[in-house]
């Protein structure tokens, strides 16, 4: 939904009660940050499992095993990118293209010895292309023959953000999370939640007529950040500097198309 001039703004106060109410709500977000330290701090106190190292990989020159993913790192950190196989680019994971595309500097990673690689649940062939296409630099890995061993006792084809530890030669697996835990990634949403009008997505606890949800026939429908046009919002502009989309695949004879929206976001 557009914002324009008819959309509702805040209350406009004096600066002296504006401040006042900032200050107040300083004081919670000193203490959510100071349980977000807490969290962390008891994240760094789980215990482990460890994995079989020589669990393999498709990497640009072939197969490779996860303790090869670590590049010499002791630590990794691996998002499991979904994939819809044999589908063109339009029809792939708004979800995921969207997280994907916002880590690009890896160098503070690695100060801390930590290798960050996409793990995508695709074949390579496919995803490489589409790696290409957006012009992603993160090291790139297919896991689709290994997903199962990788992801012990989880849901397979939704979006993961798993952490990794490397002890010599042995792998183990430090921590895991899914759904609204790979906002980790994002700077997107962190800036949007500082605005006035958020998100704009239909969960949010906003005031009477902020953007968000709207009624189409009758139905609650929202906007979708990661989707516009029929795409994952971040191709548009690959498209526009003459990049190809073409992943070697092609729509169903019957003309079936993905339904957009089919990444686990929520």
């Amino acid at each position: 939904m557009s914002i324009d001039a008819t959309t509702p703004v805040p209350e406009v106060v004096d600066r002296a009660t504006w401040q006042a109410a900032i200050d107040e709500l300083r004081t919670r977000e000193k203490a959510h940050t100071r349980e977000g330290d807490a969290i962390a701090a008891a994240r760094r106190r789980l215990p482990m499992v460890e994995l079989d190292p020589t669990i393999t990989l498709t990497g640009p020159d072939g197969p490779v095993t996860l303790l090869d993913a670590f590049e010499g790192r002791r630590q990794l950190v691996a998002y499991y990118f979904m994939w819809s196989p044999g589908r063109p680019a339009a029809d792939q994971c708004e979800g995921c293209t969207h997280y994907t595309t916002q880590v690009a500097e890896l160098s503070y990673l690695h100060s801390r010895d930590v290798t960050y690689a996409v793990f995508c649940q695709g074949p390579y062939d496919e995803s490489s292309r589409y790696r290409d296409f957006m012009g992603w630099e993160v090291p790139w890995y297919s896991v689709q023959g290994s997903v199962e061993s990788l992801l012990v006792g989880r849901d397979i084809g939704l979006m993961y953000l798993v952490c990794y530890l490397r002890d010599g030669d042995r792998v183990f697996e430090t921590y895991w999370t899914t759904r609204r835990g790979v906002e980790a990634m994002d700077y997107s949403y962190a800036l949007m939640d500082l605005t006035v009008y958020g998100r704009q997505e239909p969960w949010e606890d906003s005031p009477a007529g902020w953007p968000g949800p709207f009624q189409v026939d009758g139905s609650l429908q929202w906007t979708n950040n990661f989707r516009t046009g029929g795409r994952p919002t971040a191709q548009w502009s690959r498209l526009a500097a003459g990049r190809s989309d073409d992943l070697g695949t092609r729509v169903p004879d019957d003309g079936r198309a993905a339904a957009p929206g089919g990444c686990c976001h929520g």
